[in-house]
């Protein structure tokens, strides 16, 4: 069976993106992927989805066989049927190392999420035998950790790595995937600042989960009692947009 050749197909990359005088980050943005990636692919690390096959051969002015090959074929040479047989079969086998490697990525993610459960549920837990529980842990608090939780699930294991087509096409400020919906006015999610979207999402909601109970635990020792009975719907409210400043911040800058 023909397998790809990730050094001499990164070695062709290479060549090919030079010969169109493109930076790595400008081929990213073509593909609406990241530097990183452009940067693996060239190292021989890694290959491409084999869904950025085609765009990348139009991107780069060849063919997807010259580029599954990594060489260029000239328009008097026929392939052999054996020669057609062996890159289906490349193909094949890269489309089966990209779901591997997505297997193993969400494996990684749901061990990530479970820690970060299990550290906020021991940390609340320990916080709660200290004392004060009952001021701290309120009716807030637990709102706050289920959601910031919920949404932590979401981005970390369920959120679709890319977004439709149109979403690059028009100026759309939402994304709804059965139930969990984000609509942020004034930014226009595409297939460029969506994996930076995800990244934030999941670092701000489990970063939530594991330090807003010390969080909240420090503010009621250093405050006091009345300061926190009085104020601590504002905090509330602060760890809230804290959730959505982030994401902002990404949609905005690689937008």
């Amino acid at each position: 069976m023909f397998e790809i050749d990730k050094e001499r197909f990164g070695a062709f990359l290479l060549e090919l993106r030079k010969e169109k005088g493109y930076t790595q980050k400008q081929l990213a943005e073509k593909l609406f992927v990241s530097d990183k990636a452009v940067s693996k692919w060239e190292r021989g690390l890694s290959l491409p989805d084999i869904t950025l096959l085609g765009p990348l051969a139009d991107i780069l002015g060849v063919t997807v066989t010259e580029l599954l090959q990594a060489r260029r074929i000239s328009e008097e040479k026929t392939m052999t049927k054996l020669e057609v047989d062996d890159l289906v079969s490349g193909s094949i086998h890269l489309s089966v190392e990209e779901q591997e490697e997505k297997r193993v990525r969400q494996r990684k993610r749901m061990i990530c999420f479970l820690l970060c459960t299990a550290a906020a549920a021991l940390e609340t837990w320990g916080l709660m035998r200290t004392g004060g529980g009952k001021e701290i842990f309120s009716t807030e608090f637990f709102t706050i950790e289920g959601m910031c939780l919920l949404f932590g699930a979401w981005f970390l294991l369920f959120a679709r790595e890319t977004l439709p087509s149109f979403y690059d096409e028009n100026k759309i400020n939402y994304y709804s995937q059965g139930p969990f919906r984000i609509h942020i006015a004034g930014v226009h999610f595409n297939n460029k600042n969506w994996p930076h979207v995800l990244r934030a999402g999941r670092i701000v909601m489990m970063g939530i989960v594991v330090f807003n109970p010390l969080f909240s635990f420090l503010l009621f020792k250093i405050l006091g009692a009345a300061w926190w009975g009085r104020y601590r719907g504002y905090v509330s409210l602060a760890v809230v947009l804290c959730t959505f400043i982030p994401l902002v911040v990404a949609a905005k800058k690689n937008e």
